[in-house]
Formats: structure tokens, C-alpha cells, sequence
């Protein structure tokens, strides 16, 4: 099987504060084989700029917030490198998910286009608040 494109996020949350809101959801796309997590990690970053790795284990101990099910998501793809990249991106104090995934419901169109010949020259996501702020302004002149 030919992997699928490959995305990442890197989630900023205030404080230390996990209300694991999402994360059903994100069980969710696993669990209809929409995506595959292929590595999950949190850092967080101290007043003094220090970016520290928090264990999955850590992020569970108030009872409230279950990640264990994400415990050993890690590819090796994700490296300490990048990790520490995500976290200059974090103001001090607060914490962050850094998510790389397999988007596995393209993984039939991308390796069919790459069959094909095709090759990915561009790519990028449009900010959902762009999209939002366009909608508006086209709702107004209406």
C-alpha cells in the first residue's frame, strides 16, 4: 500500500490546560481509517523560553483527560528537531500537541496520480478565519 500525504499541526493551548475536547474526535477519523497518526508529542514552553517534552503519561495524571489511548504513536518521523521548532512557536507558559498524521482517504488518489506521472509542485491550507472573513465581507455587499 502507498502511504498517503502526510500533514502536521502544531496545536497551542494556554497553560498546561488540556480539555481533551477534541480528542474524541481525532479518535474518531482513526477509527474510520480517514487518518493515521503517525506521531503525537506535547511540549511545553517555561517562562525562561526552556521547550520541554511532556510524557503522554504526565498529561494524564488529573484523571480528566485520557490520551493513553495515543500512548506509542510515535514513527520516528517527528525528531527532536522538529519538536523544538514547534515549541520556539509557543509563548511561555503554554503548551502544545505537535501532530504529524497520514491522511489515508487520499492515499488511493495520490498514489494513482503518482502512477500517472503527477507530482505535487504547490500545496498549503487556507486559514479557516480567512475563509470566514471573505464570507462575511461577500454576505455584506448582498
Amino acid at each position: 500500500m502507498e502511504p498517503g500525504p502526510i500533514d502536521y499541526l502544531v496545536l497551542e493551548f494556554p497553560g498546561t490546560r488540556l480539555t481533551g475536547e477534541g480528542l474524541p474526535l481525532l479518535v474518531d477519523l482513526v477509527d474510520r481509517g480517514i487518518i493515521r497518526i503517525l506521531d503525537l508529542t506535547f511540549v511545553t514552553k517555561e517562562a525562561d523560553g526552556t521547550v520541554v517534552g511532556i510524557q503522554l503519561a504526565d498529561v494524564t495524571g488529573d484523571g480528566q483527560l485520557d490520551l493513553t489511548v495515543f500512548e506509542g504513536a510515535a514513527s520516528g518521523l517527528l525528531d527532536q528537531g522538529d519538536v523544538a521548532e514547534a515549541g520556539s512557536l509557543l509563548a511561555p507558559g503554554n503548551s502544545a500537541a505537535v501532530l504529524l498524521y497520514e491522511n489515508l482517504w487520499a492515499a488511493p488518489l495520490a498514489a494513482a496520480l503518482r502512477r500517472a506521472g503527477a507530482r505535487m509542485i504547490a500545496g498549503g491550507r487556507v486559514p479557516v478565519q480567512d475563509i470566514i472573513e471573505t464570507l462575511d465581507a461577500l454576505d455584506s455587499k448582498v
